[in-house]
């Protein structure tokens, strides 16, 4: 049976970075409780009742599987959870199990009751992933001794465990992998009344005087994600620390995120670019994500991970079977005027796939 442990602390088994002045900001600005976490009010609940259930049973909860955009909170739900069950927490990533060995060495060594996140587990190696389902399931790892025909697998038992996964792309994870984990919690974007909250929060333990005005601008310009609002406050602070007298006042907000090129809409200078090539080079579309990616100097993968989610979600860019076009919104943002022919009123086919065309 599970007991908590309640002297244990964090282990956190993270790259060197992660020690860095930015990142221990980051992680200093964390909530420490379901209490203190704004925004996701669904999965809180919903999580709550998982990790109390647990506690009354006196055993492990079930494994938790977070899915959803970067910057929404998962692995601070994984810490959240670690602390709630007053347990220990060991923290390791996809990339980083590249072997079914190394899975072992990690599993291996785990308490009982401990709770092991795995931040971007789609990207785990497929013999770590066939070990993962036997130790999610009956709490064993088969290693494998010898090799060729005189390979033989020894049973090893490891501690009950709760693994937390975490992942931008849920489509990925296999089905069986998927099936494995008791409960998924789909992380939304959050509202700039939630924004707002976590930047009043953040700015306190900055120790950063902001005003009411201050902190719903930055939210607006926040992209509905806490980790880039937390950003942006650092950044604010620092021109209010530099350039003022250390209050974080609406035009000291508007100054600073003019000055580190984020626009009122949240656009940054990438955005910016993606969407001036869009229309002044290739008279807004349809174009291709490699000719597009070329336009402005990135790579196809930057523009369609780091930039394009978020132009398609505010309606700047629509994704057609032809290609890549600008909307009316977009027009409108970089004060342009689209030419007769624009593709939104030309006929190009909509991403519904129904050959509907895109209208303004």
């Amino acid at each position: 049976m599970y007991e908590p442990d309640p002297g244990a602390n964090e282990r956190e088994a993270v790259s060197p970075e992660a020690g860095s002045e930015e990142q221990q900001a980051e992680r200093a600005l964390r909530p420490r409780t379901l209490d203190d976490f704004v925004g996701q009010e669904r999965v809180r609940e919903q999580l709550s009742l998982v990790l109390h259930s647990a506690q009354r049973r006196g055993s492990a909860p079930d494994h938790v599987l977070m899915s959803g955009p970067p910057g929404l909170g998962k692995t601070t739900l994984a810490m959240i959870i670690a602390g709630e069950l007053n347990a220990p927490l060991r923290i390791t990533s996809g990339p980083a199990i590249e072997r079914s060995g190394d899975l072992a060495a990690v599993l291996s060594t785990l308490q009982e009751g401990e709770v092991l996140f795995l931040d971007e587990i789609h990207r785990m190696a497929r013999p770590a992933e066939e070990m993962l389902y036997v130790a999610m399931e009956d709490f064993r790892v088969d290693v494998m001794v010898g090799k060729g025909p005189g390979a033989t697998a020894i049973p090893l038992d490891i501690a009950p465990f709760t693994l937390v996964g975490a992942t931008t792309r849920a489509g990925l994870l296999p089905a069986p992998l998927r099936d494995r984990f008791g409960f998924t919690a789909q992380m939304d974007f959050y509202d700039p009344e939630e924004l707002e909250r976590i930047l009043h929060r953040s700015a306190g333990l900055l120790d950063a005087p902001m005003a009411a005005e201050a902190g719903a601008e930055i939210a607006r310009r926040s992209r509905g994600t806490p980790r880039i609002a937390n950003r942006l406050l650092r950044r604010v602070r620092d021109y209010a620390e530099v350039r003022g007298d250390g209050n974080l006042t609406l035009d000291t907000a508007r100054a600073a995120l003019d000055l580190y090129e984020v626009d009122a809409s949240g656009l940054d200078r990438l955005d910016r670019a993606i969407l001036d090539s869009l229309m002044t080079k290739f008279r807004g579309g349809p174009v291709g994500l490699s000719t597009l990616a070329v336009a402005v100097g990135e790579e196809s993968e930057t523009v369609e991970a780091v930039a394009e989610p978020f132009l398609v979600r505010s309606g700047f860019v629509a994704r057609t079977p032809r290609g890549r076009v600008a909307t009316p919104l977009a027009w409108n943002h970089m004060g342009l005027t689209p030419p007769p022919d624009a593709a939104f009123g030309a006929g190009a086919a909509a991403d519904t796939g129904t050959g509907a065309p895109v209208t303004p």
